[in-house]
């Protein structure tokens, strides 16, 4: 019987490194084909934002996005998966999210990587505020119907 992964799932405010967590994820195993890797950065939005605040609920936000990446490790063959979610004040151009899965071969690992970034984008419990450039208020930024729209297609199992 193989060991039942358990998703490396952190939400913090401080930076991180990619590099880094690819090389935690991967060193000392000779089992991983493929790890892909996605990680999210804050826009500028041409130049009008100064920052987003991304704001969340401790203990709920972590449980949720463990459930997702729990759910993904169930659905595909991983042998690791990594997904760290920052939280506070955010500059343009700085890290928001990182997504590393790493499997045998290379089509679980991109499908599970794309599966946990559409749940991430529409399900995830965050509230995320625009902070402007010109000084003036920006408003918390609504959810998208294609980020939502997105993460439907994954409600059947992957096919075998």
């Amino acid at each position: 019987m193989s060991a039942v992964l358990v998703p490396n799932v952190r939400i913090q405010r401080q930076d991180f490194d990619v590099a880094a967590e690819i090389a935690a994820l991967t060193q000392g195993r000779a089992d991983i084909g493929a790890v892909v890797t996605f990680s999210g950065l804050c826009r500028d939005e041409q130049g009008a934002l100064s920052a987003l605040e991304l704001e969340h609920y401790p203990g709920m936000a972590e449980a949720e996005i463990g459930r997702i990446a729990t759910e993904a490790t169930e659905r595909w063959p991983l042998q690791g998966l990594t997904v760290i979610h920052r939280h506070g004040k955010i500059a343009p151009g700085a890290n928001i999210v990182l997504v590393v899965a790493a499997s045998v071969h290379r089509q679980a690992a991109f499908e599970a990587a794309n599966f946990l970034m559409d749940y991430l984008k529409s399900r995830a419990p965050f509230w995320k505020k625009e902070h402007r450039t010109d000084g003036s208020e920006g408003g918390w930024v609504d959810a998208k119907e294609t980020d939502a729209e997105a993460a439907r297609r994954w409600k059947q199992p992957p096919s075998e």
